[in-house]
């Protein structure tokens, strides 16, 4: 590679670590990306300023500092949607493969949770495909691996209008039976969904973390409570397994 379109780079991934997470501090001028990359500022300048002008940085007009323009996060947003539906797919064979059950990925969508890729084994008597088809998730296979990042206000956000209706024995009763529960995930670092969605009806699910490191899918096993409980941490180990290798993926590693 181009030494120069090289230099480019590192300043373009420099400026994205240094801007990402939401944070409100002001936006890095030319001298701490010079300070952080060990590089000449003039040299830097002009290598910024080259990338204005094709749209790759934003340049805030009155601190001075830079930002990666909106367009890349547009990018990056499009290419992770592609890869969660081509490369996801390839975890949920793994997954199906090693488990022998059913496996799915999804997304949550308002206070639903969503599948976008389904894996099922021969023999399943699941009735018609789940993708597309929205589920609560206060008491879905992944909802608690979707929200495990989420604080409490995030999750009572989410749930705002949302009546918890009983879909299960063990359904969640309210919103903080729900962050009683979300607290046990958080702390295992994974969901195991026992009866909450549907009596008989058992799971486990591990989030999914993008480039950005936020969640923004998770992998699930689900099956019958009677198979599954009894094997629950070997579909744990396969559903960590091939979730790792959807992140990877998904960042481009």
């Amino acid at each position: 590679m181009d030494s120069s379109v090289a230099r480019g780079l590192d300043a373009l991934s420099e400026l994205a670590r240094l801007t990402t997470g939401g944070g409100h501090g002001p936006l890095p001028s030319v001298s701490d990306l010079a300070r952080k990359l060990g590089r000449d500022r003039s040299q830097l300048s002009r290598s910024l300023g080259a990338m204005a002008a094709e749209h790759f940085v934003l340049r805030d007009d009155v601190s001075g500092g830079f930002a990666p323009h909106w367009r890349l996060y547009a990018v990056a947003q499009e290419l992770t949607a592609h890869r969660l539906r081509t490369d996801g797919l390839t975890a949920l064979e793994g997954m199906a493969a090693e488990t022998g059950e059913s496996c799915y990925l999804g997304l949550l969508v308002g206070d639903t949770t969503v599948t976008i890729a389904e894996r099922v084994p021969p023999g399943s008597r699941q009735l018609g495909s789940w993708i597309g088809r929205p589920y609560p998730a206060y008491c879905s296979d992944c909802g608690q691996a979707l929200l495990i990042d989420a604080d409490h206000d995030e999750v009572a956000a989410v749930f705002a209008r949302t009546e918890f209706v009983r879909h299960g024995p063990n359904t969640p009763t309210g919103l903080d039976d729900f962050l009683h529960r979300l607290e046990l995930t958080r702390a295992r670092g994974y969901s195991i969904i026992d009866e909450e969605a549907e009596p008989g009806l058992y799971s486990v699910a591990v989030p999914v973390r993008d480039f950005r490191d936020e969640v923004v899918a998770a992998v699930q096993v689900v099956g019958p409570k009677h198979r599954l409980a009894p094997r629950t941490q070997e579909c744990v180990a396969a559903a960590l397994r091939w979730g790792r290798y959807l992140e990877t993926a998904l960042r481009g590693a």
